[in-house]
């Protein structure tokens, strides 16, 4: 929402192109002319700081993107974004913006599959994980010790914790998203466990805390540490963020059926398949490549169970 200026970290294609001094854009947003102008800034990793600028107090940032940028599907579509990619790449329960891609296990679900399910008795709760562009990063060292995972922001309202305390702690994920989100549930109520007044950022959970700390806590002990967490503090919502990563030798402590698509090699979302189903993954893709199933984000998929 922000006005006149705006700084983020970005990927930048074409980089080569980009010589030294800023970049102007002509554009009319919302009826009103404007130039804006970005600046590349300091280089971090794959990523650069660019600032952005224009001449318009009246226009927002978020004005300028819905103008200006482009839904992005996956680049392995090989094709420019379509107007019905607005609707179509998109879950029809989606309401806050922040990630970079859809959580596409979730398109599977319409607005008709969600009421039956709720017509038989199915609890339906939302979780939110801002998913980052590390998640396309593919595994490239040799060993998964050697991968650096990003860190992502999540958002649990206080009802989904009770619905899961209602359960037994124990779920269905739809996604790889909602997995990750989830499983981070657990590692924050261990947080909790030693440091109960713990701040919101404290409660970050670290890409190897859960192969580094072995803990008896149950999952419900687990989820009330966090509900007692929220009464003490008076939160509606946990706010908090995560590098958590899922890989082969991993425990599911909450998640015991996952919902999700068929994901490409050397991807940190087969790891986390790898370890659900105990390194049996082969067998599965195996079968769906055989069968002639659709991969990847506008793919078929499947339902796996512990």
């Amino acid at each position: 929402q922000q006005t006149e200026h705006s700084a983020w970290l970005c990927m930048v294609g074409n980089l080569k192109k980009w010589k030294e001094g800023p970049l102007h854009k002509e554009m009319t947003v919302k009826g009103k002319p404007l130039t804006l102008t970005a600046t590349r800034g300091e280089c971090h990793g794959t990523s650069h700081w660019i600032d952005f600028s224009w001449d318009n107090s009246e226009v927002t940032f978020a004005d300028i993107l819905e103008v200006f940028g482009e839904l992005p599907i996956p680049p392995y579509l090989n094709r420019e974004t379509q107007e019905s990619d607005k609707e179509t790449y998109q879950t029809v329960y989606s309401k806050i913006k922040g990630s970079v891609a859809a959580p596409t296990a979730g398109l599977h679900f319409t607005e008709r599959v969600l009421d039956t399910l709720k017509n038989k008795g199915v609890d339906l709760e939302e979780v939110t994980l801002h998913v980052g562009a590390g998640t396309f990063r593919p595994v490239k060292s040799e060993e998964i010790a050697g991968h650096d995972m990003h860190t992502e922001y999540i958002s649990v309202n206080r009802q989904t914790i009770e619905k899961l305390l209602k359960h037994n702690g124990e779920t269905t994920a739809v996604g790889t998203t909602s997995v990750r989100t989830i499983e981070s549930l657990y590692y924050i109520g261990v947080i909790l466990e030693s440091r109960p007044e713990a701040s919101q950022e404290e409660l970050h959970v670290k890409q190897w805390m859960p192969y580094e700390n072995e803990t008896n806590l149950t999952p419900v002990q687990a989820l009330q540490n966090i509900l007692d967490y929220m009464d003490r503090n008076h939160l509606d919502a946990l706010h908090t963020s995560t590098q958590i990563i899922i890989a082969p030798g991993y425990e599911y402590k909450i998640v015991k059926r996952i919902v999700t698509n068929f994901h490409q090699p050397q991807s940190t979302l087969l790891l986390l398949v790898s370890a659900f189903v105990k390194g049996d993954w082969r067998k599965i893709y195996d079968y769906a490549l055989s069968h002639d199933f659709r991969f990847l984000s506008y793919g078929d998929s499947s339902l796996l169970i512990t």
